[in-house]
């Protein structure tokens, strides 16, 4: 498995791009690309690369990870795949930008696959399970390679730290519960990617992580 982060945005989110190099299928987890430039360099990454975009992912459906969604969703034809529960946030989606400052002139394009954790997304030779973790936001979803021991955790877990709590549908006892329960008992070696800031380890989070102890 192939993995490129791109740092987007002015809340420095990370925007995923995961390829089995053989198929060379892919998969855009989290479009944040928010400015024209970012935008280009997404699409010109794929193009170099010779990609063939197969999912659009989100992990959740904050404003910081859904800036580019409507660009890559109408640049390479794919539909966006996230949970039924955060939906809602993508009403007045410009009136919750612009709370923290932001102003975007795409219309959200809208959820095409409700992904349950009864699904399982193929990228050429790699398995996507689907983890629901809420707490973040009600939507919140984790998506696991147990063959290459990744995980893309959005803003449920942080490298010694957890996503906030204090947005819309926000739960602090439920996503410390959710990470406990759900994602504790994966591999301690799985390497965890996360929607800001650098990678961690399943092991490392369980020792040093101050809110989960």
């Amino acid at each position: 498995m192939k993995i490129k982060c791109f740092i987007f945005n002015p809340v420095a989110e990370n925007t995923y791009i995961v390829w089995d190099d053989e198929s060379l299928e892919c998969a855009v987890i989290d479009a944040g690309c928010y400015s024209t430039e970012e935008k280009k360099e997404l699409q010109e990454y794929i193009e170099r690369e010779n990609l063939k975009v197969k999912y659009l992912l989100a992990t959740h459906l904050h404003f910081d990870h859904v800036f580019g969604n409507t660009f890559v969703s109408d640049t390479f034809g794919v539909g966006l795949s996230a949970h039924h529960d955060d939906e809602f946030m993508l009403d007045r989606f410009s009136e919750r930008t612009a709370l923290f400052g932001l102003q975007t002139a795409d219309t959200p394009v809208p959820v095409s696959r409700h992904l349950t954790e009864k699904d399982i997304l193929s990228v050429g030779r790699y398995d996507f399970s689907i983890i629901h973790v809420p707490g973040h936001s009600p939507g919140s979803l984790v998506f696991y390679c147990a063959k290459a021991g990744v995980a893309f955790s959005g803003d449920v877990l942080f490298q010694n730290s957890i996503g906030r709590t204090d947005l819309w549908g926000g739960n602090y006892e439920v996503l410390v519960s959710g990470i406990q329960k759900k994602l504790f008992i994966l591999p301690d070696s799985t390497v965890i990617y996360p929607g800001h800031g650098p990678s961690t380890t399943i092991g490392h989070e369980k020792t040093y992580n101050p809110y989960l102890k």
